[in-house]
């Protein structure tokens, strides 16, 4: 049976300090790598989503003791290449395209195949991409027609380093190679298109071997091997991707002001505060610091009238793929016509994002142009929702959900939003946060 919310009013004039669920992108880096160390490792603020309960049951599943208590985790780790091999092992990534693709990284070595499976959506999502780089460390792989999920793997004795061009900007696929160089001999080298470098700082956080000449569009990486690290403890900052539905909340409010704190700030996370700063927002940040080579810090924001239009800086693209939902609803505010483009990867995501984003932005009637990789906003400051909006049919894809529920709480109407539980793949706090804001939800069965 499906879940529903309905939004029966817009809510305006709150001044509060939040705390967001921890970063999810590095809950599940930390516990890849604490798998992989010597060890008992301490993680704190685990975000408890379901895309990291699927994390800690796939390494359970490969012999990892793990005892996870609400936000805390303990991983005893049995270093590189430590997992306990069984036969006929299927691991179920749910709906987790990060641990999924990372996790195949650190089973090239497996003796026996493991198969890989997730959800519906995630199943549709491109593993090739994966593959091919991982083929080349000497792995096999057992792929579906459509490249997607389910598929088979495995590894090998005889690893070999390589040498990897990654032209997507994409830390998964980045990520992948580097976690995979742990196993192998040598030094493998990558030249990687700017992307979220989380992996890179966790390794030198770590003293994991790398080596890292940053470019203006490239970055050449160099991992080299077969060097066992030690347990750590670590704590998880707040999510900047989940801030994002935050900020925008406030700036499209009226009268309002919002403190998030202790939020990862690294620079690859926030391009999207960059935007919405050009669009005419006020966002700031204090009280910057750094832990475990990460910037953390405070955002302030606060409600904002006049916003203008964007022709979005591709460079930026990478930096924004998460956001970019949310922030073509700050376009259909804004006064003008704002453009983003070389943005196809958003239909490869959890849904086609991009297609699924232009539909929405037509129901509520904002005028908007796409191809198939990208879309012309044309913004109306006045827009105003008096209508009932379903929103149906996208895969259970939590960004879609949460930008809808943004959207009905700034611009009002009556929304109708199905699979209302998909946010907690990864943000399972966010009703609830929205509610101790004084927010109010109907939900219908």
């Amino acid at each position: 049976m499906k879940l529903q919310i309905k939004f029966k009013k817009k809510f305006n004039n709150f001044n509060k300090s939040i705390i967001i669920d921890g970063d999810k992108s590095i809950s599940i880096r930390s516990l890849l790598l604490a798998s992989q160390s010597y060890g008992k490792c301490t993680i704190k603020n685990l975000v408890s989503s379901e895309d990291i309960i699927s994390t800690i049951k796939g390494l359970k599943k490969l012999g990892v003791k793990i005892i996870f208590n609400q936000k805390n985790c303990v991983v005893y780790g049995n270093g590189i290449n430590g997992f306990d091999y069984k036969k006929n092992i299927t691991i179920n990534a749910g709906n987790s395209g990060t641990f999924a693709r990372l996790i195949l990284a650190l089973l090239i070595k497996s003796p026996n195949s493991i198969k890989l499976i997730g959800d519906k959506s995630l199943s549709k999502r491109d593993f090739d991409r994966i593959v091919q780089p991982l083929q080349k460390f000497g792995a096999k792989f057992d792929t579906s027609k459509n490249k997607g999920l389910p598929l088979k793997v495995i590894g090998t004795e005889y690893l070999k380093p390589i040498h990897y061009i990654e032209k997507r900007g994409s830390a998964q696929c980045k990520s992948a190679v580097m976690l995979a160089a742990l196993n192998t001999p040598g030094t493998t080298k990558i030249l990687a298109k700017k992307s979220r470098d989380h992996t890179e700082i966790m390794y030198k956080y770590l003293n994991i071997p790398i080596k890292i000449k940053r470019k203006k569009k490239f970055d050449q990486i160099e991992v080299t091997g077969q060097k066992n690290f030690k347990s750590f403890n670590y704590s998880i900052p707040s999510d900047p991707s989940s801030s994002a539905f935050f900020i925008v909340l406030t700036i499209l409010s009226k009268n309002s002001k919002l403190l998030i704190k202790s939020v990862n700030i690294n620079k690859s996370r926030i391009g999207y505060i960059r935007i919405l700063n050009k669009m005419g927002a006020k966002i700031k940040i204090k009280n910057v610091q750094k832990k475990y080579g990460e910037k953390i810090g405070d955002i302030y924001v606060k409600s904002q009238k006049n916003l203008k239009k964007i022709n979005c800086p591709t460079d930026l693209n990478s930096n924004l793929i998460d956001e970019f939902l949310i922030i073509f609803l700050v376009a259909a505010k804004a006064k003008g016509v704002s453009y983003f483009s070389k943005i196809g990867e958003l239909n490869k995501k959890e849904s086609p994002r991009l297609k699924i984003g232009s539909e929405i932005l037509k129901k509520i009637g904002i005028k908007n142009e796409l191809t198939k990789d990208s879309i012309k906003i044309y913004g109306n400051p006045d827009i105003q929702i008096k209508k009932k909006i379903f929103i149906t049919n996208y895969l259970k894809d939590h960004r879609i959900l949460m930008t809808s529920v943004i959207a009905g709480l700034v611009l009002g109407g009556n929304w109708i939003i199905n699979d209302a539980n998909s946010f907690k793949s990864s943000f399972p706090s966010f009703l609830k946060i929205l509610k101790k804001m004084g927010y109010k939800f109907s939900f219908l069965r």
